[in-house]
C-alpha cells in the first residue's frame, strides 16, 4: 500500500474519497462543518441531520459530493470531545474511514490534515497513517475464494496547503510505512499455522528479513544449542520431531561506541502444554505462543530501515511444546544455559523455560537494557485482559520509558509488583527454583521466575499474553495475532539516550 502526501485544498485533491475530521463539541462542531456548508450548501446539515451524525469518536458518515469536490464522496470521521482528543482517536477515526472506504470499494483515500492540529503536523499525520493501514490488515492466505483484489484500498494520501507541511508529512510517512510493514510481518507469523511456522521456518523468515535489510543473524541448531547447554530450549523440545533453533539477530554490530539492548522474545511455535496438556478448546489459538518472537523480528526490521543508532540484538529461542514418549515430564529438573537448576512441576509453564537460558545468555552483550516479551501467562489475560500489556522489571526509569513508549503508541503496559514475598511461592526442595508458583499472582510469579536467570542489567519482562492474541477485532488490530510489540518497542528505541 502507498502512502503519500500531496500539496492540496478539500476542494481539489486528486482521490477516489476525501475525510475531513469533525469534532463533537457543539461549538467546534458547527465550526468544523461551516467550510464544507460553503461548499456543499445547506444540504450537508440536512445529511447531518438524517444521520444523526454527532462527530463521536470513530463515527462515520459517507457523503456523495454531487461534484462540489473532486473526489466523488466525502467521508466525516468523529474525533470525539477536544478535552479528551488525542493521536489514538485519530488512529481510531481513520481506521474507521478505511474500513468503511474499502468496503465501498474506494482504492485511494486521502484525509484532510486539520488545521486545528497543526503544531503536531508530524504526530498527527502519522497516527492517521497508522490507524488507516494498520485496520486493513487481513490473514487470507489460506482463502481460496479471496475477495476481489480490486476493491482494496491501495494508496492513502494525507493532504495540506502548505508545502512545508507537506514535505514534514512525506517524511512521516515514510517512517509509517517501515513500522506498519514490520507489524504486519509480526501480525503474519502469528497468524501463521503451526506446520507453516516451526522452529526451522521461523528462523528462514528471520533470515530472509536480515538479507533484505542487511543485518546479521546467527543461527543455532539442536548441537549447537546442546554444546551451549540451553537446557531449558531442549528440554521443551524433547517431545517434538521438529529441532529447536536459537536465532540471534544484531543491527549495528560494528558500532561499539552504542548502547547494547537485548530484545528476548518467546518462540513457541505451538504449544500443546505439553504432558500438562491444555484442553482442546482453544487450542488452535497457541500457534500464536510465538508472538514475542515476532515482535523481536518485526521490530528488528524497523530498527534497521529507520537507521535507528542503537546496538540492537535479538535473541529468539524457538521450538515447539509437544507430548510424546520423549516429552519433558512434571518432576524432571533441568540445568540452565549458565549451571542454574529448575524443577518442572507443570510442562505448560513452558515459556519461561526457553526464556531462562535466553536471559542468561543476554548478559554475555553486557547490555545498557534488556526486555523480554512473552505469551506467558493465562493468569496476565485476567488481571489486565486485552487492553494492556503486564510489565515487571528491576528498574524504575526503564520501566518509565517503555509505560511513555506505550503511552504514546497505545501499546499500554501496566507494572506488576515483584515484591519479594512472591519468591517463596517458586521455592523449590531439590532444585534452584520451581517454574510454577500455585494458583495466586501467576503472571507474578512467572516474571519472578525469569528474575532468577537474569544478569546484572536492567530488565523488563513485558507479558502480551492478552494483547498478542486477540478474541476479538479492536479499532485498528484483527482478530488473532495483533503484533503487539513492534510499535512499543520502535518508539521506545527511537526516544532511547
Amino acid at each position: 500500500m502507498r502512502l503519500t502526501a500531496q500539496k492540496s485544498t478539500l476542494r481539489q485533491v486528486k482521490a477516489d474519497a476525501v475525510t475531513v475530521f469533525i469534532r463533537e463539541d457543539k461549538k467546534l462542531f458547527q465550526q468544523d462543518i461551516a467550510y464544507l456548508r460553503k461548499i456543499l450548501g445547506k444540504r450537508i446539515d440536512t445529511i447531518i441531520s438524517l444521520e444523526n451524525f454527532k462527530g463521536k469518536v470513530a463515527e462515520v458518515l459517507s457523503i456523495l459530493t454531487e461534484k462540489k469536490l473532486t473526489a466523488p464522496r466525502l467521508y466525516l470521521a468523529g474525533l470525539g470531545e477536544e478535552k479528551k482528543l488525542s493521536h489514538e482517536s485519530y488512529r481510531r477515526a481513520s481506521a474507521a474511514v478505511a474500513r468503511q472506504a474499502q468496503a465501498s470499494r474506494i482504492k485511494h483515500l486521502a484525509f484532510n490534515l486539520p488545521a486545528f492540529g497543526q503544531t503536531e503536523t508530524g504526530k498527527i499525520s502519522h497516527a492517521i497513517a497508522e490507524g488507516a493501514y494498520l485496520s486493513l490488515y487481513k490473514f487470507d492466505k489460506y482463502q481460496t475464494k479471496k475477495k476481489d483484489e480490486q476493491s482494496r484500498i491501495t494508496e492513502i494520501t494525507i493532504f495540506d496547503p502548505a508545502e512545508s507541511t507537506v514535505k514534514d508529512v512525506k517524511k512521516e510517512l515514510n517512517d509509517v510505512r517501515i513500522i506498519c510493514e514490520a507489524t504486519t510481518l509480526a501480525r503474519d507469523l502469528a497468524n501463521a499455522p503451526a506446520c507453516e511456522i516451526y522452529p526451522e521456518t521461523l528462523a528462514d523468515t528471520a533470515k530472509k528479513s536480515a538479507e533484505q535489510y542487511g543485518y546479521n543473524i546467527t543461527i543455532w541448531d539442536k548441537k549447537k544449542i546442546e554444546r551451549e547447554e540451553f537446557g531449558g530450549l531442549l528440554a521443551v523440545n524433547a517431545g517434538s520431531t521438529k529441532p529447536p533453533r536459537f536465532i540471534i539477530l544484531e543491527h549495528n554490530s560494528n558500532k561499539k561506541d552504542l548502547d547494547t539492548i537485548v530484545l528476548v522474545g518467546k518462540g513457541v511455535t505451538f504449544d500443546s502444554g505439553g504432558i500438562s496438556i491444555k484442553p482442546s478448546s482453544g487450542m488452535a489459538e497457541m500457534k500464536m505462543d510465538m508472538s514475542g518472537a515476532a515482535a523481536v523480528i518485526g521490530t528488528m526490521e524497523a530498527a534497521v530501515r529507520l537507521k535507528l543508532p542503537v546496538h540492537l540484538v535479538g535473541l529468539i529461542p524457538a521450538t515447539e511444546n509437544l507430548p510424546s514418549g520423549s516429552a519433558m515430564k512434571p518432576g524432571d529438573i533441568i540445568k540452565h544455559y549458565g549451571g542454574k537448576t529448575s524443577e518442572v512441576d507443570n510442562t505448560d509453564a513452558e515459556g519461561r523455560l526457553i526464556l531462562a537460558d535466553a536471559l542468561a545468555y543476554a548478559a554475555t552483550y553486557k547490555p545498557k537494557a534488556v526486555i523480554d516479551l512473552a505469551t506467558l501467562t493465562g493468569a496476565c489475560v485476567v488481571a489486565l485482559g486485552m487492553h494492556a500489556t503486564g510489565m515487571m522489571g528491576n528498574d524504575e526509569e526503564l520501566m518509565a520509558k517503555l509505560k511513555t513508549a506505550g503511552d504514546k503508541t497505545f501499546e499500554r503496559v501496566w507494572q506488576l509488583p515483584l515484591f519479594d514475598e512472591y519468591e517463596k511461592q517458586i521455592k523449590s526442595d531439590i532444585a534452584d527454583v520451581k517454574n510454577v508458583g500455585g494458583k495466586w499472582a501467576g503472571a507474578i510469579t512467572a516474571g519472578f521466575f525469569l528474575k532468577k536467570f537474569i544478569g546484572d542489567y536492567k530488565w523488563v519482562h513485558l507479558d502480551i499474553a492478552g494483547t498478542a492474541m486477540l478474541e476479538e477485532q479492536h479499532p485498528y488490530a484483527p482478530k488473532g495475532g495483533s503484533g503487539v510489540g513492534v510499535r512499543l518497542l520502535v518508539e521506545f528505541l527511537k526516544n532511547w539516550k
